[in-house]
C-alpha cells in the first residue's frame, strides 16, 4: 500500500494549501506571494543595487524564517526523532495547523512581515516533508515545477508511449488544477472572510491528517482479511 504521505490524494489536498495561501497573502497581506521566496531574494538583490540597505534588510526575516522550516523539517524526518515523534508527517501537518490558527488571529493592522514571515515558514516545512507524489519529485507549495513535469510526462506519453509518464502526467495535473482551484477558493474566502480566511487551509490540512488515521485503519484491516478462518 502506498505510504500516505506520497499519496496523490494527500498531495492534491497539500497543493489547494499551497494555492490558498498564495492567494491569501497576495490579496490581504500586502501583494506578495509567500511559500518561495524566490521574490523576496531577488527584491533583497534590487534593493541593494539601489543602496536601499534597509528595504534590502526587510526582505531577509522571511527567508530567515524559510530556512528555518528547512531545519524542523529535517530534524523531524531523523530517524531517532521520527521514532519518537512516530508520524513525523503528521506532526507537520498539526504544526502547520498550529501556526495557520495563529495567523488568522493576527489583526489586518499588524505588520504584513509578521505573517509573510509565518507563512514563509510553515511553507518551507510542508515542502520539505512532503516531497514525493508516489514516485515523483514534485512541491506542493508552488505550480511551476509540477507544470514543467506534466508537460514533461505528457510529452513522453505521447511520443514514447510510456505508460508510465501518462500516469504521471494525470498525477501532476492533478496537483496543479488543485493548486488553481487552492487559489480560486483562498481568493474567494479572503474577499469575504478577510484575515480569517486562512483558517480554511487549516480544514484542509485536518482532512489530510484524516487520511492518515483512515489509510492505517485500513492497513491494518487488510491482515485480518487475508488471516485463515478456523
Amino acid at each position: 500500500m502506498l505510504p500516505t504521505d506520497r499519496s496523490v490524494r494527500l498531495g492534491i489536498l497539500l497543493a489547494l494549501v499551497g494555492g490558498g495561501l498564495d492567494a491569501y497573502t497576495f490579496i490581504s497581506r500586502g501583494g506578495v506571494f509567500a511559500n518561495a521566496q524566490t521574490g523576496n531574494v531577488v527584491l533583497m538583490g534590487v534593493a541593494a543595487a539601489q543602496r536601499h540597505w534597509w528595504d534590502a534588510l526587510g526582505h531577509l526575516p522571511a527567508v530567515v524564517a524559510f530556512l528555518a522550516g528547512v531545519l524542523v523539517a529535517e530534524t523531524i524526518r531523523r530517524p531517532r526523532v521520527a521514532a519518537v515523534l512516530r508520524r513525523p508527517a503528521c506532526v507537520a501537518m498539526v504544526l502547520e495547523c498550529v501556526v495557520l490558527a495563529v495567523v488568522g488571529l493576527i489583526p489586518a493592522s499588524a505588520p504584513d512581515a509578521l505573517v509573510t514571515v509565518l507563512i514563509a515558514f510553515m511553507a518551507s516545512v510542508q515542502m520539505s516533508t512532503f516531497r514525493t507524489l508516489v514516485d515523483t519529485v514534485y512541491n506542493s507549495t508552488m505550480t511551476t515545477g509540477n507544470l514543467r513535469s506534466a508537460m514533461q510526462n505528457a510529452y513522453e506519453a505521447v511520443v514514447g508511449r510510456s505508460a508510465d509518464a501518462r500516469r504521471r502526467a494525470r498525477h501532476f495535473a492533478a496537483v496543479v488544477l488543485a493548486f488553481l482551484a487552492g487559489a480560486f477558493g483562498g481568493g474567494w474566502l479572503t474577499f469575504h472572510w478577510g484575515t480569517r480566511a486562512v483558517w480554511a487551509a487549516c480544514a484542509v490540512l485536518a482532512a489530510g491528517l484524516a487520511l492518515f488515521v483512515h489509510d492505517e485503519r485500513m492497513a491494518r484491516k487488510l491482515p485480518e482479511a487475508g488471516s485463515p478462518r478456523g
